[in-house]
Formats: C-alpha cells, structure tokens, sequence
C-alpha cells in the first residue's frame, strides 16, 4: 500500500469558545476523535488551530489519508477546506502521533512574524511556508499540554466533597491539642 501525505487548510464554522484547560472545547473534542479514529487506520499527523483556522498535515496509507479527507470536507465544523500538499511519501515522518496538537506557541508565532503575517491564514501558505509549518507541528515540545478530558476524568480519584486535607490536619492538630490538655489537667476520658 502506497504512502502518501496531505496537508489542507479549513476555517472553523463553530463559535470559538474560551479555551478551557489549554485548548478550545470543539478543538479538544475534533483531537480526541482524530486520535482514537487515526490509531485505528494508522494514519499519523499534526494539527494547529488559531485565528479560527485549521492547518492539519496526514500521512499514512493513501486510501486511507483520502477517505479521512473526503469525511473532513464533509464535516460541518469545516468550511473553505483547501489541499495545501498532497503527494506520495517514502516513509512516515510522524511515526508515534496518531494527532499531534500544536496550541499557540512561540514557534508559530515567530513564523507569522518571519512571514510578515498579522493572522495564521493557512489558506494563503506558499509551498515553503507549509513545509515549515509541518516542520513546526513535527518539532513542537508543547504535544503534551493537551489532555484526553475523558481519559482524565476517568482515571482521576475521585474529589472529596467532604473535608479539605488542610482541614482534616487542622482539626486533628486541635484534638491533639485538647486530648493532651485534658491529659494535662488530670482529667480522665
């Protein structure tokens, strides 16, 4: 099965909502789907959403890569879907990310700043500018600030409703104080 990789432009038609626990609510539900969907198919890639815009680069097997595309031109969170790069690949470049996540970083605004642009419009990227893009979501160190929100929630003990830590040791330290004052005084308990 032939390689191939593919890199497309979209503008989000959702409502931006405020960006909660590091990324955008409809941006963290689109990764979550992308990443449990892509490890199935084998597909690898990156992601970078900003100013309402996607920049989202594939790679993996071509039919595969082609279906995935049809179904996000498809997808009415997207809208003004354009293909930046779509050409064969050698081999995979982004072997262990099933979706990696670029927020808002340093990096890419160096690059808007380097390009003289005043917003990310990924749509209006030269054939230059979307190499470096890719090379930007490749490198990226800030993969990790997005969390599975679903993953968490399920693996995170359980909040106590009841007393706070901080309190628990306040109360005991008082019982301490008074058991050992009663102690003090000859009083039996």
């Amino acid at each position: 099965m032939p390689l191939m990789r593919l890199a497309y432009a979209s503008t989000a038609t959702f409502e931006a909502e405020p960006v909660k626990r590091g990324i955008e609510p409809h941006v963290a539900r689109i990764l979550m789907e992308s990443r449990r969907n892509n490890a199935k198919n084998q597909l690898v890639g990156g992601l970078y959403y900003g100013d309402n815009r996607f920049f989202q680069y594939l790679e993996g097997d071509e039919r595969a890569v082609l279906e995935l595309y049809q179904r996000i031109k498809a997808d009415p969170r997207h809208r003004d879907v354009i293909t930046l790069i779509q050409e064969p690949l050698p081999k995979r470049t982004f072997t262990d990310w099933s979706m990696k996540y670029v927020p808002l970083s340093g990096d890419v605004q160096q690059f808007l700043e380097r390009h003289g642009l005043v917003e990310f419009q990924p749509a209006s990227f030269d054939a230059a500018q979307c190499e470096e893009m890719v090379e930007l979501i490749r490198a990226s160190r800030h993969d990790q600030k997005v969390v599975n929100h679903d993953e968490a929630t399920r693996h995170r003990r359980p909040e106590s409703r009841g007393i706070s830590r901080g309190m628990m040791a306040g109360l005991l330290l008082a019982s301490a104080c008074v058991i050992g004052g009663l102690v003090a005084t000859g009083v039996s308990l």
